[in-house]
C-alpha cells in the first residue's frame, strides 16, 4: 500500500506539471487575437460597458477628426446615456496583419439603440476603418475613421 504522503506528493507533481504545460501554450495567432478583440468590443458596446471599451483604446489614440482617447470616452458616455439598449451586427470586410504587431480592420456595423421609450429608436449602419497595435500582450485601438 502506498503511504498517503507519497500519494499526496504524486498529486502535487501532476498539478504542477499541468500548470507548467498550460503556461507553455503558444500565443494566439495575431488574426485570431484581433478577431477576439473585435468580438470583445462588440459585446462591451452592447453591454454599455464604457470602462471596458475605453480600456481597449491606446493612450496614444488619435484620429483625423481630432479625437483622442478622452474625446472618444466622452462620445461613448453620451451615446450610452441616450441609449438604454444597444444591438450591433457587424461584418468584417478586411483584416490585415502587419508584422504581427499591427492590424488594420475594415468593418461594417449596423447599430440600433433604444432610448427611454420603445418609440425612441435610433438605427444606423456605418463603415469603420480601425488601426490596432499590440501593446505588451494586449491589442489596442490607436486610430479609427468612420462614415
Amino acid at each position: 500500500m502506498v503511504p498517503a504522503r507519497e500519494t499526496l506528493w504524486t498529486h502535487y507533481r501532476t498539478i504542477l506539471l499541468w500548470a507548467l504545460l498550460a503556461g507553455c501554450t503558444p500565443p494566439e495567432p495575431p488574426e485570431a487575437a484581433v478577431r477576439a478583440w473585435l468580438e470583445r468590443a462588440e459585446a462591451a458596446a452592447e453591454a454599455r460597458d464604457r470602462r471596458t471599451l475605453v480600456g481597449m483604446i491606446s493612450e496614444r489614440y488619435a484620429d483625423a477628426r481630432g479625437n483622442d482617447r478622452d474625446a472618444i470616452d466622452r462620445q461613448l458616455r453620451l451615446y450610452f446615456l441616450r441609449h438604454q439598449a444597444i444591438v450591433i451586427a457587424s461584418r468584417i470586410e478586411a483584416l490585415t496583419i502587419s508584422g504581427d504587431t499591427a492590424a488594420s480592420v475594415v468593418l461594417k456595423a449596423a447599430m440600433a439603440g433604444r432610448g427611454e421609450s420603445v418609440l425612441d429608436l435610433d438605427a444606423s449602419a456605418r463603415r469603420f476603418e480601425l488601426e490596432l497595435e499590440l501593446e505588451g500582450d494586449e491589442w489596442r485601438l490607436v486610430g479609427a475613421s468612420w462614415d
